[in-house]
């Protein structure tokens, strides 16, 4: 069974490598074997005000089991990023990051920079301790790690970490 999916990234620096990674579907038989499904249109939301596209996002990480954070050389400290990470641990979504740094943007044809974990941002406090969500979620890189391959079965073990 395919897993709905809130994919998470920074519009601006990373369309053009996204792209590649959302539609990566297309390489499969069908959705099931992909083991995913984009449950969002990124591109409705670019004319919205803050607290429209507060609630869009909410309305769109409504429905998924997991989301995945696609980390470019931009991604750590964008505001919507930080937002969908933040609300998708409020609302239990298995969570994974995806370096995308090595995938080239279609637009050029270049790489770019590796990224700084976003998930070493936010951190949860038990028994006195901090522990950082980079501590928690696990992170992928979508050339070296085969993403094509294996992002299904990445997203079922984010599913089923979270008891979905």
């Amino acid at each position: 069974m395919a897993r709905r999916v809130f994919f998470s990234f920074y519009y601006e620096g990373d369309i053009g490598r996204v792209g590649q990674i959302r539609n990566s579907w297309l390489t499969k038989p069908d959705r099931d074997s992909a083991g995913f499904w984009d449950a969002v249109e990124w591109e409705e939301v670019k004319r919205k005000t803050k607290s429209e596209i507060e609630r869009w996002i909410l309305n769109k990480l409504n429905g998924t089991s997991v989301t995945v954070v696609l980390i470019g050389e931009n991604t750590y400290g964008r505001d919507w990023v930080d937002f969908e990470i933040v609300e998708s641990y409020k609302g239990n979504n298995g969570i994974l990051g995806i370096y995308i740094h090595n995938v080239k943007d279609f637009r050029t044809g270049r790489t770019s920079n590796k990224g700084q974990n976003p998930f070493s941002k936010w951190y949860i406090e038990k028994d006195g301790r901090r522990i950082y969500f980079s501590e928690i979620y696990p992170v992928y890189d979508w050339v070296s790690d085969n993403g094509i391959e294996n992002l299904g079965k990445w997203v079922e073990e984010a599913a089923k970490k979270t008891g979905r």
